[in-house]
């Protein structure tokens, strides 16, 4: 029996710096990094995930789902994961880790689970556990890390941010429900082929008979038409303004201006996240 120490990498900004910040304060630990990969994430997190293995010094380990979206879209016939009805997270990201670390804990093994869950998230909670050997760890909740912190972590480490930060406020799949509408824009123009299978996907589902389309009240057909992908820039572009002007300047940090697409959820456009895979 021995102690185990794992931490879940989602390919996104906070479990990215939760592993810096790990690696830099407490390297005495044997700390085991996996990443659950679904088969349907961005280029991008592939690409950031490289990056991070080579400043952490040891390899990410990969953890694939026995059966990929395909088969469990069809064993929910066909209708598409929503905020309501989140299988794709139990069956793709929860279902692989506790398959991983069940063998460890059916020998007694104390496996302690790090969680980036910051500060400024008292909203969030961590994994649930029903086992008393796996115990859950919020080291940036412990430290009083806050959103400004990892971005500092991430910046001094020379990680940096990963690339889809620029367009994209989350990490997981490319055809992510939580996603704003001007984060679909941005999957068509950066990503046009993936695009084009989240479309596939949703027409599958409503033919099926789905209730839910990717996007909240429009599906990605209505969504890509000319006129209202100007219509989503304009209001994303308004949003941005008004909540930079309502934003206060913080006295240490006066030159601080940056707002993430998060910043700017309300109720029409999307917005949330699963821990496991936004985090």
């Amino acid at each position: 029996m021995v102690e185990r120490h794992v931490l879940g990498l989602s390919g996104g900004k906070d479990s990215a710096a939760l592993a810096i910040y790990m690696r830099e304060n407490f390297p005495e630990l044997n700390i085991e990094y996996f990443f659950t990969d679904t088969g349907k994430e961005l280029p991008e997190v592939y690409t950031f995930l490289g990056k991070l293995e080579g400043f952490l010094g040891k390899p990410i380990l990969r953890l694939n789902p026995q059966r990929g979206f395909d088969f469990w879209l069809k064993e929910y016939n066909h209708f598409l994961p929503s905020p309501q009805t989140r299988w794709c997270t139990r069956q793709l990201k929860l279902l692989p880790f506790e398959n991983w670390v069940k063998p460890m804990l059916a020998q007694g093994d104390t496996v302690f689970s790090y969680v980036a869950i910051r500060a400024d998230e008292s909203y969030r909670e961590g994994y649930s556990s029903t086992n008393s050997n796996l115990k859950i760890v919020l080291p940036f909740r412990e430290a009083g890390i806050d959103k400004e912190a990892v971005k500092d972590i991430l910046e001094g480490s020379g990680v940096g941010w990963p690339e889809y930060y620029k367009w994209r406020s989350r990490s997981g799949c490319t055809f992510c429900f939580f996603q704003q509408k001007i984060e679909w824009i941005g999957l068509l123009e950066r990503h046009p082929e993936e695009f084009q299978k989240a479309k596939d996907y949703e027409k599958d589902a409503i033919e099926h008979g789905s209730p839910f389309t990717w996007s909240k009240g429009e599906s990605l057909s209505e969504l890509e038409k000319p006129e209202r992908i100007a219509q989503i820039k304009k209001d994303y572009e308004r949003r941005m303004e008004r909540e930079k002007q309502r934003r206060p300047v913080n006295p240490l940090r006066p030159q601080e201006s940056y707002v993430d697409i998060d910043d700017l959820y309300y109720e029409d456009e999307g917005g949330g996240s699963c821990n496991i895979c936004h985090k």
